[in-house]
């Protein structure tokens, strides 16, 4: 089992420009499919703390399901945003690689390795 885990979408360039990355660096990530298998909260919470950023920041404002749930919404609490992400793995923004307690997003690709 490798320390570092992706959670990717293989439909998506930069999951997958970030992925390839990885392994032209030579590192071996435990791939994490996250629409077949979301996060639970405890689990999204915990990636968000390693992120540093809000859950609000992790949000994919350009699906439709985030309009349909009318996430702009600023009086929704932190824990109805992650529970919605739980609910809705499209509504995760992605890549995001985790090392060592750590994670951070693949946009761009390159900024994934500030971790390794």
């Amino acid at each position: 089992m490798s320390d570092i885990s992706i959670y990717h979408n293989p439909r998506c360039s930069k999951s997958r420009q970030t992925l390839a990355l990885l392994e032209q660096k030579g590192f071996k990530a435990n791939i994490i499919e996250y629409l077949k298998t979301p996060p639970d909260i405890e689990t999204l919470t915990t990636i968000i703390q390693q992120l540093g950023i809000s859950p609000r920041a992790l949000l994919r404002k350009g699906e439709a399901i985030y309009k349909e749930l009318n996430l702009k919404d600023e009086s929704f609490s932190d824990q109805q945003l992650i529970q919605a992400m739980c609910d809705n793995p499209k509504l995760i923004e992605r890549p995001i690689v985790i090392h060592n307690g750590k994670a951070k997003l693949g946009r761009p690709p390159e900024s994934a390795l500030e971790i390794l």
